[in-house]
């Protein structure tokens, strides 16, 4: 091997070993760890483990990675329902990083044998941004949790989400960790070439410096959040729906009571604060009638509505004064088994506790968008989405590029009492906050048990709620109109990281075509990096 030659194709034990470690250090990127540093480790660590890998060996080394990571950043969503549902997301989850592996080395194999090292390394962020589309999109609509951009709420390289989006931010994270990757070599013989790849990981963290402030800031509304809180957490938590409710009217009027509230725009309800339909109950619309005579301001509540029949619609309700119909929007992205059913027969046989969930969720189809005014008469816009779907790259997307020139506020409202103390309330504040980075607007996040918080256009965030407790606060939230280039952009990133793993395996193709030199297929990962 020469001096500045890629590293050899590690054996198997070592691979396997490599990827067990690299995804416990991404796990440790997420809430409630968060060191967010750790992915890049990872990244690095199982871009080592899948080196030049054969499918069926990238395969297995990208299921250990992924089970390392995603067995521990998920493990809330089997704390009520049991082991069996979260270990089978995690492993599907999981799937996805194996199939990048069992893709990424053979592809590696191929430049290396082309004598096109720095493309080998260079695939490899093109290829968790292509995973991560695939897991965030199928199936049942995917599953797009836990992404590397999402561990990077408090990371130099946030800003990043501006730009390119959560793909952008993930590409930037992988890159950092492959970098590290690709100068081992060449640091190990003292070589200039080490400066290469080192250059390179000084240039991304570094380009965060350069992200203009996207938007512009015009005015100010002041917002209330109502964090009413639960009788108990788990799966029956709405036990008492009527409970929930008075508890989110008593803490509304508590804030309104307090010297420092003064006049709201705008008070928020978290999801599920009303699980009795208001539209058909009078006892619950006639509590959010004197939730509303406290307020003397618009109020928007999460709720479920018995509509249409058979099915419910998870809602977000805006009461105005006066108005005796609210306002809708609903939720676009049931998720599934958490609020429908998919082949309930089938899935019965492997846990009972599907029978939980209600007869099914109808899928709302409109954007959702509140049109405002503030006490000064400033015409402002509130953008509805409901607990995962802050996850999905395109529903806040529509919302903001529905009226962009129109200053506007992401509202998130969430449940997340069916986690109990667990970190996915937390994880999932930081996708928020990455959110409000990428459209360039504040976000209001209000969750039924915590955590609650207003975060700003840079992804900074006041100071959350706790968990299951009574909170409530009022903010003077920055509201920003126009659009970031992520918004522009959409799901460009995705498609040209597609487009690249394309043209890297049919280049190769053609060359070896060119040059009628085919691979021998008994050749070794090892004489294939020392090539």
């Amino acid at each position: 091997m020469s001096r500045d030659s890629p590293p050899a194709a590690p054996a198997l034990p070592l691979r396997l070993l490599l990827a067990l470690l690299g995804g416990g250090a991404i796990a440790l990127a997420f809430p409630a760890y968060d060191q967010w540093y750790a992915a890049w480790l990872g990244c690095g660590l199982i871009a080592a483990a899948g080196w030049a890998a054969r499918p069926g060996a990238g395969f297995l080394t990208g299921l250990v990675a992924g089970l390392a990571y995603f067995l521990p950043t998920l493990s809330w969503s089997g704390v009520y329902v049991g082991a069996l549902p979260w270990v089978a997301l995690a492993t599907l989850q999981a799937l996805y990083v194996a199939a990048m592996l069992a893709v990424i080395g053979p592809l590696q194999r191929r430049l290396l044998d082309g004598g096109a090292a720095w493309a080998a390394y260079g695939i490899v962020p093109l290829g968790w941004v292509v995973g991560e589309w695939a897991r965030g999109s199928t199936p049942f609509g995917g599953f797009p949790w836990a992404r590397l951009a999402f561990s990077q709420a408090d990371s130099p390289l946030r800003a990043l989400a501006a730009v390119g989006g959560a793909p952008l931010l993930t590409a930037a994270v992988a890159t950092m960790g492959v970098a590290g990757y690709a100068a081992i070599p060449a640091l190990r013989h003292r070589s200039p070439r080490a400066l290469i790849p080192l250059t390179l990981a000084c240039g991304v963290a570094l380009s965060p410096l350069a992200v203009p402030s996207p938007t512009s800031e015009r005015e100010t509304a002041r917002i209330g959040l109502v964090q009413g809180n639960v009788p108990q957490p788990g799966l029956d938590f709405n036990a008492e729906r009527r409970a929930v409710l008075d508890n989110h009217v008593r803490v509304t009027e508590d804030l309104m009571g307090r010297p420092d509230t003064g006049p709201l725009d705008l008070v928020v309800w978290p999801e599920n604060a009303a699980d009795i339909d208001p539209l058909r109950n009078a006892d619950a619309a006639a509590a959010i009638a004197r939730a509303q005579a406290a307020t003397q301001a618009p109020l928007l509540i999460g709720a479920i509505l018995n509509e249409p029949e058979p099915q419910v619609s998870n809602a977000s309700l805006l009461y105005r004064p006066g108005v005796p119909e609210p306002e809708r929007y609903l939720k676009r992205h049931p998720v599934p088994f958490a609020e429908y059913v998919p082949y309930r027969d089938f899935f019965r046989r492997f846990n009972d506790k599907v029978d939980l969930v209600r007869a099914g969720m109808a899928q709302g189809e409109k954007v959702g968008s509140f049109r405002m005014t503030t006490s000064s008469g400033v015409d402002w816009l509130a953008l509805p989405s409901i607990c995962f779907e802050v996850a999905y790259d395109a529903l806040l997307r529509e919302a903001v590029l529905l009226d962009p020139d129109q200053p506007s506020v992401l509202v998130v409202q969430t449940n997340n009492a069916t986690f109990g103390f667990t970190a996915e309330s937390e994880q999932q504040y930081a996708i928020s906050r990455i959110r409000a980075i990428e459209h360039g607007r504040s976000v209001v996040h209000v969750s039924t048990v915590g955590v609650s918080g207003v975060i700003g256009p840079n992804g900074t965030s006041t100071p959350p709620s706790a968990l299951f407790t009574a909170y409530a606060a009022a903010a003077t939230v920055p509201l920003h109109s126009g659009t970031t280039l992520a918004n522009r952009l959409g799901q460009t990133p995705e498609y040209a990281a597609l487009l690249g793993l394309f043209l890297a395996w049919g280049s190769r193709w053609r060359r070896r075509r060119a040059h009628h030199n085919p691979v021998d297929p008994t050749v070794t990962p090892k004489e294939l990096a020392s090539a």
